[in-house]
């Protein structure tokens, strides 16, 4: 979830696998996003356009948010105006659909609009945008992610698999104890895969609300299993750990991204 204004170290990206992919960060006001590419792909002329969409799409979000405020505070579902561009109404769309605020999904935006620019005007082989730990994946070969989860005892040691057959993916964490955006729960982490990175945004938002303690763990998976895009999740809390879905989840000592 998105909070403006606020900006913290974005240090796992030292784990993140730079023999794999050649890597830029693109950074516009409170956007900030690690792109890799594969070494074969990369064009020198891609970090100055991709900046160049992302202040257009930075500057189009503030420009609605001043129009309706209530898009950058809402904790629910929200209408939205009836000019509101293509953009901002995948947005509220996803808000809906998850049951938050628009902004639940606005990281998620920001990395599926990048990875789509790049998809669709640069021949690639495979992307990864990354925006405050939400991800857009294009995948040639499969990917190993593990799951920061702060202080717990399985922060680092839980990784998903995330295949490329199916991609590109939307693979998005949230946490109550992680981090400085808002959370109604104390999840360690919850790591959502869809195929659309809004919804796996406003999902991992949603869901780890609904996390107090380890005892929410079952009813949280039970709960998921009702919504079809939700193609993998992650459930930590303190010692506790909770999986289901399609994805191959694994047991590793390190590495972030592989």
């Amino acid at each position: 979830m998105y909070e403006p204004h606020l900006y913290e170290p974005r240090t796992y990206r030292n784990g993140f696998n730079t023999g794999r992919f050649k890597s830029f960060t693109v950074q516009y006001r409170d956007t900030d996003l690690w792109v890799g590419i594969d070494p074969a792909s990369f064009s020198e002329g891609m970090p100055e356009k991709l900046l160049s969409e992302m202040a257009i799409l930075r500057n189009s979000l503030e420009d609605y948010i001043r129009r309706q405020p209530a898009f950058l505070t809402s904790h629910k579902p929200l209408e939205l105006l009836p000019d509101a561009s293509a953009t901002i109404r995948m947005a509220g769309d996803a808000g809906f659909r998850t049951s938050t605020g628009p902004m639940a999904a606005v990281a998620g935006l920001f990395a599926w609009y990048a990875g789509e620019y790049l998809r669709n005007h640069f021949q690639i082989k495979e992307i990864v945008i990354e925006n405050g730990g939400d991800f857009y994946l294009l995948l040639e070969k499969d990917l190993l992610m593990t799951i920061y989860a702060g202080s717990s005892p399985l922060s680092g040691r839980i990784g998903v698999v995330i295949p490329a057959v199916g991609s590109p993916w939307g693979v998005c964490t949230s946490s109550g104890t992680v981090g400085h955006s808002f959370s109604y729960g104390k999840a360690d982490a919850v790591m959502v895969a869809c195929e659309s990175p809004l919804l796996a945004d406003g999902w991992a938002t949603s869901l780890a609300n609904q996390v107090q303690s380890p005892a929410d763990i079952p009813g949280v998976l039970s709960f998921s299993e009702q919504f079809d895009e939700i193609v993998s999740l992650v459930v930590i809390c303190k010692d506790k750990v909770g999986i289901r879905g399609n994805f191959d989840t694994r047991v590793i000592k390190n590495s972030f991204v592989s």
